[in-house]
């Protein structure tokens, strides 16, 4: 949930290391407050510019927060700010399905909003995973590789011998995006094993979010069939 211009060098004890470049991440957001845009006032908890501007708010602090050194309030800015966009997704998702029944929603606009929120869920799971994953994005970026964290990567299982040039590989923004987007589309990880409790929860409420937007989907397309 924040940025910066060009990767920077850092160094943890002997190892010099790459920071992981921030703007994927701060573009994810964005998107996800243009999404929500698109959502009818009624599917959303309370008026869409309050949302969407304490959204940007929350941004804006973690990205300062960054380029200001504050790890700490950094990490709990990026938190306090994807547990927001959850619980609207949520709220939004189950008002979509209670409307279904007294076809409060347009076609097209049913259409819309379905998939504003399915789009909305990867880019959501996929900055939960860079949040939280091997301590989050800062602490990522102190290591001089990444051998151990929530997901087990391919790059992660590679023998030495196909490791060379790549001995400081570290997952960034777009390898989470891809695990999310698998999740939503396959409802599994696909090629990256889940190894923590807590990223099995997110996966577990990411397929059933992703589930139920398909099912609105489905259930419009029998209905106009």
């Amino acid at each position: 949930m924040s940025t910066v211009a060009e990767p920077k060098q850092r160094n943890s004890g002997t190892h010099q290391t790459r920071a992981e470049p921030r703007w994927p991440a701060l573009v994810a957001i964005l998107a996800m407050a243009g999404l929500h845009l698109l959502l009818p006032e009624r599917l959303t908890p309370g008026p869409t510019w309050l949302i969407v501007l304490l959204i940007l708010v929350m941004l804006a602090i973690a990205v300062v927060s960054h380029h200001a050194g504050r790890s700490n309030l950094n990490q709990t800015a990026g938190l306090v700010l994807l547990m927001t966009i959850t619980v609207t997704l949520i709220w939004s998702l189950g008002m979509l399905i209670s409307g279904l029944p007294g076809k409060k929603e347009g076609p097209t606009e049913l259409l819309r909003s379905a998939v504003a929120l399915w789009v909305s869920n990867i880019l959501l799971f996929a900055s939960w995973y860079w949040r939280l994953d091997a301590g989050g994005p800062h602490r990522r970026d102190t290591r001089s590789m990444h051998t151990q964290g929530a997901f087990l990567f391919p790059q992660m299982t590679l023998p030495p011998a196909l490791k060379a040039g790549a001995e400081a590989w570290k997952p960034g923004f777009v390898d989470y995006l891809f695990l999310a987007f698998n999740t939503s589309t396959a409802f599994s990880p696909t090629d990256v094993p889940v190894l923590s409790a807590w990223a099995k929860i997110l996966m577990i409420i990411q397929s059933c979010i992703s589930l139920g937007t398909i099912a609105i989907l489905a259930a419009r397309a029998i209905n106009i069939l």
